[in-house]
């Protein structure tokens, strides 16, 4: 077609026809994809702007527009990202009857992918049928990328497989829409299905296949890929050189990716914020910033991509000068009216102790806050101490009208208690987040915190698709308040659910097998679970054995991880240190200690706790005051009650009842029941009366309703004789109603836990038992055993006195676990009361002529008894 002479159009005519192009409304019927009604294509509804580019204008004068005509221009739109403007011209050209082909079709259904507009497109898919233009190989690949863009996999895929005709555009579009809707197997499957029909992939078709990867954690697969892109002479196009760094760096493989990186001639912002992204995420900071200053050696233009980048490892550095050179360089670069990098910037400040900085720029964001500023300060509140300011401003969002997301919720829990708890909780379900994994296990770990756990427990069941951060809350819930059975049953669901526990998730169990009533052979269970799923060696999890075999009587194999452990923290540490303290090894205990010093590792309070204690079970007083010394001159740790505690022991076992008063008096706080309460013990080992009505005073005014101080009290005046005294004392007990506490032995035989209390005759083998502790009794004493009556602290005759020492709880435990269980085979025992002295001495003799180890948990340490020996030296 030849062109007539080019006519003026005068602005009046320009406007006319604008108008009208406005006003018309044009609706064309034709059968849709899903063979549902048809739908009006109005104008209206797409915005049609009077406001077009010079180009439109001009391209308006011409009277008679040909097709290449057209398609020029509507691809300058789209090539452009002009699309609103792109898809009127299509509009207002259908509405004068132009005709289209199918570069005009493919190009204005690419457009309304960009636009994620699925309604428009279907209208358009609609006209490529009525044309005839549905079969074309660029109409049938963008109308496929329209739907996987939208969302619609389905009908993405059916158009893909009725395509006649197939390029390599066709099936990286399917290949990337896969990926864009996570279907990762699919988008993997799709790119070596591809090969197999002999379709060559392209450079483009190689990044999006290692974006699919990355995003994956398929590292071996990306390498083989790697391998295909060197194969097919891609290795130096950017793009991919791009992808192949951010697949490397999200698999942990940085210097993969820092060899792609130096290898790539034509770098770009993209591929240097891809390495410092990769550094950042991988913890290497020092060698992120080193790579930014390369950057800008090298004069590259900083993008809001790398602000974002940059700002992320600032905040993790905490380097408030830093911040505010970045901060002058973002405005200094016109990025400051952006939201997202000032939202940054503030997280930024609230992580560096900036919050005067992170509030002046969230002021200066008025009128464009968003819940994403709220939140970024909220949380910088809370990471700073500013509890009450935070609460303020969740209130103050809430006034603004600025509806709380997940994020929001998650964080102002943590608010707690000074937030409301249930007030939040009523919030969070009336805006229907209570289902949601991040609110959901917020909310749990609230109310277990605050020892709530059947709340937590309904909250737990209303989440929807628990992921294992909600399931480790649960199990480390329970695990935290003792509940080994609540602990035990929430990992047993997670496996049925097909859930995969992770190292925290074994760390939490684990824990709660700790507890000194869960079943022995549980944690060993746990254990071999940790070893099958290849957990056992992570550091929490290793830390968390040493301390359960550790507190369940097993020092041995506590050990024995102990010294496997590949890298230790100072759980570990503490854990080995108590733990041998508690068993009666204080030179051992002390061993590590000495070896954490030459290791020059770090110290806490605990650490300190753990080795007092050491000195106080094995009788070392003078490496007991040493030791405190140390913590307080050499390592500026305050002392705690509890330290003053462990060195009120020390002197208390060792008869240094003067010098444990003399501590008390110089401590700078009011001395507390856990001190009275050793002082008033060693006072009835030491028969020293009048020091011992002095700590009961005490103690009963801090505990009027503890029968410890009554008991011991009583019992002091029963070991002195003075049988009077310590009638009024049960007569005051009686009037306060003040119940001694029963003293209970357990003991657990083949996964089965049976108690005992003092001369009880509940047991099914009640009469085996007591003929054992018969026999028992004749072998004592041919091996030379005297009862020890002073132990009995009841005015009776001496025969009786022997009877009850017979059938302490213990006694009946032990006499259990030697008839029902084989001979050479270690028995442990738990008992909630300290032992007493001439039980400590029959169980020594039985440990010899039983030929036994046996193992007591009593209140106060372990006791491991073998060959007549027990591992406190007898400072029990």
């Amino acid at each position: 077609m030849v062109l007539g002479p080019v006519r003026k159009f005068s602005l009046t005519e320009i406007y006319r026809t604008v108008k009208s192009f406005q006003q018309t409304q044009i609706s064309f019927h034709s059968k849709t994809f899903n063979q549902s009604q048809a739908v009006a294509l109005k104008p209206e509804t797409l915005s049609l702007g009077a406001s077009f580019s010079q180009s439109h204008h001009l391209f308006d004068e011409i009277p008679q527009r040909i097709l290449s005509d057209n398609n020029h221009l509507l691809f300058e739109y789209s090539r452009n990202n002009l699309n609103v403007d792109a898809l009127n011209l299509f509009v207002r050209n259908h509405s004068l009857g132009f005709s289209f082909d199918g570069s005009s079709l493919s190009c204005i259904l690419k457009v309304c992918g960009c636009l994620f507009d699925q309604y428009v497109g279907r209208q358009v898919h609609c006209r490529c049928i009525k044309s005839g233009f549905v079969e074309d190989v660029s109409v049938g690949t963008s109308l496929a990328d329209l739907y996987m863009k939208t969302s619609n996999v389905v009908d993405g895929e059916k158009i893909f497989n009725e395509m006649p005709e197939k390029n390599v555009v066709s099936w990286t579009s399917l290949l990337s829409g896969y990926s864009r809707n996570g279907l990762v197997d699919q988008a993997i499957e799709t790119f070596f299905h591809m090969q197999a029909e002999g379709i060559k992939p392209n450079p483009l078709t190689f990044a999006t296949v290692l974006g699919a990867l990355a995003d994956d954690g398929a590292v071996k697969k990306g390498i083989q890929v790697h391998c295909m892109v060197i194969k097919n002479g891609f290795e130096a196009t950017t793009f991919v050189s791009n992808s192949l760094i951010n697949m490397y760096s999200k698999s942990g493989m940085v210097r993969d990716a820092r060899a792609v990186f130096d290898s790539t001639e034509n770098r770009d912002a993209v591929s240097w914020n891809g390495m410092i992204a990769g550094f950042v995420s991988n913890g290497l900071d020092m060698e992120a910033l080193q790579v930014f200053y390369q950057m800008r050696l090298a004069g590259v233009k900083l993008t809001q991509m790398i602000f974002g980048t940059i700002l992320k490892l600032c905040a993790t550095l905490k380097e408030l000068g830093f911040a505010r050179q970045l901060h002058s360089r973002v405005v200094k670069d016109g990025f400051d009216s952006d939201l997202t990098t000032r939202t940054a910037l503030m997280v930024v400040y609230s992580k560096s102790s900036g919050m005067d900085d992170a509030l002046r720029l969230f002021y200066t964001m008025r009128g464009v806050w968003n819940v994403v500023s709220w939140t970024a300060m909220i949380s910088g509140y809370l990471q700073n101490g500013g509890v009450e300011q935070a609460v303020n401003l969740f209130c103050q969002m809430r006034r603004e009208g600025v509806r709380p997301n997940h994020f929001t919720y998650s964080t102002a829990l943590t608010a707690h208690p000074t937030a409301s708890l249930f007030q939040i909780h009523a919030q969070v379900i009336k805006t229907n987040y209570e289902k949601s994994p991040s609110v959901g296990t917020a909310l749990l770990d609230a109310y277990i915190k605050i020892g709530h756990t059947s709340e937590a427990a309904k909250v737990f069941v209303l989440i929807e698709e628990k992921d294992i951060v909600a399931w480790s809350a649960m199990l480390g819930g329970y695990a935290q308040l003792g509940d080994t059975e609540g602990a035990v049953k929430v990992f047993l669901q997670l496996a049925k659910d097909g859930v995969r526990p992770n190292e925290f998730t074994f760390c939490s169990v684990v824990n709660a097998c700790a507890n000194p009533i869960a079943a022995v052979e549980q944690g060993k269970q746990f254990h071999a679970s940790s070893i099958k799923s290849g957990y056992n060696n992570a550091l929490c999890v290793s830390s968390a054995l040493v301390t359960m075999y550790a507190k369940r009587g097993n020092i041995v194999s506590a050990n024995e991880i102990f010294k496997r452990q590949r890298e230790r923290d100072l759980v570990s540490w503490n854990s080995m240190i108590s733990g041998y303290a508690q068993h009666g090894y204080g030179k051992k205990a002390l061993q590590v200690f000495e070896e954490m010093r030459f290791r020059k590792m770090e110290m806490d309070g605990v650490t300190f706790i753990g080795v007092i204690s050491a000195c106080t079970h094995a009788g070392l007083v003078v490496e007991g005051e040493r030791y405190f010394n140390m913590m307080v001159k050499d390592h500026f740790i305050n002392p705690t009650m509890e330290h003053y505690s462990c060195m009120v022991d020390l002197y208390s076992r060792a008869g240094m009842l003067g010098k444990a008063m003399d501590l008390i008096n110089t401590m700078p706080f009011p001395a507390g029941a856990t001190i009275w309460r050793t002082l008033l013990a060693a006072c009835r080992v030491h028969l020293n009366v009048d020091l011992g009505k002095l700590a009961a005073e005490n103690l009963i005014s801090l505990q009027p309703l503890d029968s410890a101080a009554y008991v011991l009290l009583s019992n002091v005046y029963a070991a002195a004789g003075n049988w009077k005294e310590r009638a009024k004392v049960r007569k005051l007990m009686d009037e306060r109603k003040v119940k001694k506490e029963a003293g209970y032995s357990w003991i657990e035989v083949k996964n089965k836990t049976y108690s005992f209390l003092a001369g009880d005759h509940s047991h099914p083998l009640s009469d085996q038992i007591y003929l054992k502790l018969e026999e028992l009794g004749i072998r004592l004493k041919d091996a030379g055993y005297l009862p020890d009556t002073n132990y009995v602290l009841h005015d009776v005759e001496e025969e009786h006195k022997e009877a009850i020492l017979s059938q302490h709880s213990e006694r009946l435990a032990i006499a259990f676990g030697l008839i029902a269980t084989h001979s050479g085979t270690p028995i442990q025992i738990v008992k909630n009361l300290r032992v007493c002295g001439d039980c400590h001495t029959v169980i020594k003799l039985i440990s010899l002529i039983e030929v036994r180890e046996i193992i007591v948990r009593d209140s106060n340490r372990f006791h491991h008894f073998k060959g007549g020996l027990c591992s406190c030296g007898d400072y029990w």
